[in-house]
C-alpha cells in the first residue's frame, strides 16, 4: 500500500474539514467552553477553547493516521491483503470521525449548553460500518476481536468475525433506533448495554470455540 498524495487528497480533505471549521469559528467562541459530558448528559467540565483543537487532532487526524500506519507494521501482512475494502474502510471511518467532529464544534459554538446527543446514533453508524467489513477482515494484531483465541486459530477468527460482524450490525441499527425513541439519559444507558453485549459475546464466543477445536468431544 504505497501513498499516493493524489489518491489521498481527497480524504486528507475530509480530515482538515473540522479544523478549517474550527479555524472559522474560533473568534466567536467564548474563552471557556464546555469540553467534557457526564452520562446524563450534563456539562461537568469547562476548559479553554485551546482544548478545542484536540477535537480533530484525536478523531479524524488520528484516525487516518492509524490506517495509514497499520498495513506497514503489521508482522503478518494480512492486512494489505484486503486491498481495496481496507480504503473503503479507512475513508468511512476518517469521514465519519470527521463528521462527529464538526458536529461537537457545532454544539459548542451554538447550543453550548447542551449535550452532544448525535453521538449515539453516530456510534451507530461506525457499528454498523465495522460490522459490514468484519466479515473480510484477515488475522492481524490491529483491527477486530484480538483475543489469544482468534490470533492462535485462523478457524476462530473467521467464525468470530462472521458472528461479530452479524452482531455489530445489528447492534448498530438498534443503537439507531433506540436514539430515535428514547430519551437522553435512557438512551445513552441503551447503548452502553448494547456495545457491552456485542463487544463480550464474541470474545467468549472466540475462547469457547476455541476450546471445542482444540477438545472436540
Amino acid at each position: 500500500m504505497k501513498f499516493s498524495i493524489q489518491k489521498e487528497l481527497p480524504l486528507i480533505s475530509v480530515v482538515l474539514l473540522p479544523f478549517i471549521y474550527l479555524k472559522y469559528v474560533w473568534n466567536d467562541l467564548p474563552q471557556k467552553v464546555p469540553v467534557h459530558w457526564n452520562l446524563q448528559g450534563e456539562i461537568d467540565r469547562y476548559g479553554s477553547k485551546m482544548e478545542l483543537w484536540l477535537i480533530p487532532i484525536l478523531l479524524p487526524l488520528l484516525s487516518y493516521i492509524i490506517f495509514l500506519i497499520v498495513p506497514h507494521i503489521d508482522p503478518k501482512g494480512k492486512i494489505k491483503n484486503m486491498g481495496a475494502k481496507y480504503g473503503h474502510l479507512k475513508m468511512w471511518v476518517t469521514l465519519l470521525m470527521s463528521v462527529i467532529s464538526i458536529f461537537i464544534l457545532y454544539t459548542i459554538k451554538n447550543q453550548p449548553g447542551s449535550s452532544p446527543d448525535y453521538i449515539i446514533p453516530l456510534l451507530g453508524v461506525l457499528l454498523l460500518i465495522f460490522g459490514n467489513y468484519f466479515q473480510t477482515l484477515k488475522a492481524n494484531y490491529f483491527i477486530g476481536i484480538r483475543t489469544p483465541w482468534t490470533l492462535e486459530n485462523e478457524m476462530v477468527w473467521k467464525r468470530t468475525h462472521r458472528i461479530a460482524g452479524k452482531l455489530w450490525f445489528v447492534g448498530g441499527l438498534v443503537i439507531l433506533l433506540g436514539s430515535s425513541i428514547l430519551d437522553g439519559q435512557i438512551s445513552i444507558k441503551f447503548a452502553l448495554g448494547i456495545i457491552s453485549l456485542i463487544g463480550l459475546f464474541p470474545i467468549l464466543y472466540s475462547y469457547l470455540l476455541f476450546r471445542k477445536l482444540k477438545n472436540p468431544a
